[in-house]
């Protein structure tokens, strides 16, 4: 068992064992159906506290050779999928916190390099009679591994946009987008992947990251395809939770839905957790998160914006077209991009029939009236 290289199932133990825990094995059986498929490299984008990290320690858990998690899984949903026991705890897995890793490295020009070191001295361990060079990338090490023994990977990197997000130095980047392209872009190592699976609150960056990562399919809180029901809880999952626990159904709906995808009521996991510990209906996001995300892009005023946050603080939807945003935080150019933004960190809700959004519940309405008076007190002249 490795930190990097499977690693052990500490995360999902810890998970499973909580008072509140709702089953998402079978988000399982929809990653068993894409492995060493043209379609197995996934992005999956979501807004903060919304169950990302939750999923990649269950997905390391169920794959990674680093553990023994069949009492975990045999009575949760997956046990009922044909592969259940062809898959499970039989790949070598490399799970990369990106946001820990950027967070715990103190000289940032040596994050990827570190970060390659670490990993091959753990593949080094795992595999004694491989012989790897000083300077080999992880996709090097990856390839000396395969081509030797034809055992395939699974990697999951956890919060791949957080440069992106950090705005970091352009040689830093260049350096990540280096690693991406050398791990996803290569036909070379392409057998040697079995699935990728990378989260992040942004989408793919479409005018710096999207040529290294244009193979991956992409389940945003815009468009989540068959992902939808895993990532979030869902109106039925909440409901029971309500009956169990003795909470108003109603006022839980009013506060924490709003997100309607693809047929599916999707819930803030953690807001819901938190009110039936706390029991009390409140703005949990805001105590993890902050307005000022929201005060920050209503500063810039383009044209349009006031009348159409006025609607929307009165519990109208507005028109919004999503395609201009090139999913950085530093090419706004318009409303439609402000509000594209705020519908994947999760302070809009967007509907992708009506082409349309609009603040989703009680919980993030609070923060909306918290930003725009915010604007409003920095706008007042001083006496």
């Amino acid at each position: 068992m490795g930190i990097y290289l499977n690693p052990g199932n500490s995360n999902f133990i810890e998970m499973v064992s909580a008072d509140i825990y709702i089953d998402k094995t079978m988000m399982i059986s929809e990653t068993n159906r894409i492995l060493d498929t043209t379609e197995k490299y996934v992005c999956m984008s979501r807004p903060r506290r919304f169950g990302k990290t939750y999923a990649g320690n269950m997905i390391s858990a169920y794959y990674s050779k680093g553990c023994d998690s069949r009492d975990l899984f045999v009575n949760r949903g997956i046990a009922s999928d044909l592969e259940f026991e062809t898959n499970l705890n039989k790949y070598n897995v490399i799970k990369i916190d990106m946001n820990s890793e950027y967070q715990n490295t103190n000289d940032k020009n040596i994050l990827i390099k570190r970060l390659a070191e670490k990993i091959r001295l753990e593949m080094s361990a795992e595999y004694p009679n491989i012989e790897f060079g000083d300077d080999d990338s992880v996709a090097e090490s990856i390839l000396r591994i395969y081509s030797a023994t034809g055992d395939t990977f699974i990697i999951i990197i956890d919060e791949y946009d957080v440069l992106v997000r950090e705005q970091v130095d352009q040689s830093l980047f260049d350096e990540f987008l280096s690693f991406l392209n050398g791990l996803f872009k290569s036909d070379t190592l392409r057998p040697a992947i079995s699935l990728a699976y990378l989260t992040g609150i942004l989408p793919i960056v479409r005018d710096k990251i999207q040529s290294k990562l244009n193979n991956f399919d992409e389940y945003t809180i815009l468009n989540p395809g068959r992902f939808t029901e895993y990532v979030g809880f869902t109106s039925g999952e909440v409901e029971t939770l309500c009956k169990q626990y003795g909470i108003d159904y109603d006022e839980c709906k009013s506060w924490y839905d709003g997100y309607r995808l693809n047929g599916y009521e999707i819930y803030n996991p953690e807001s819901v957790v938190k009110c039936i510990r706390e029991r009390y209906f409140d703005s949990y996001w805001g105590k993890t998160s902050s307005y000022k995300v929201i005060s920050d892009r209503l500063e810039q005023n383009y044209k349009g914006m006031k009348d159409e946050i006025v609607k929307m603080l009165s519990g109208e939807s507005v028109d919004v077209n999503i395609t201009s945003y090139l999913n950085t935080m530093d090419s706004f150019e318009s409303r439609n991009d402000v509000f594209t933004y705020l519908s994947h960190l999760g302070y809009l809700a967007y509907n992708r029939e009506e082409k349309t959004c609009r603040i989703p519940n009680r919980e993030i309405l609070q923060e909306w009236h918290n930003a725009v008076e915010t604007i409003r007190i920095m706008r007042k002249p001083m006496k």
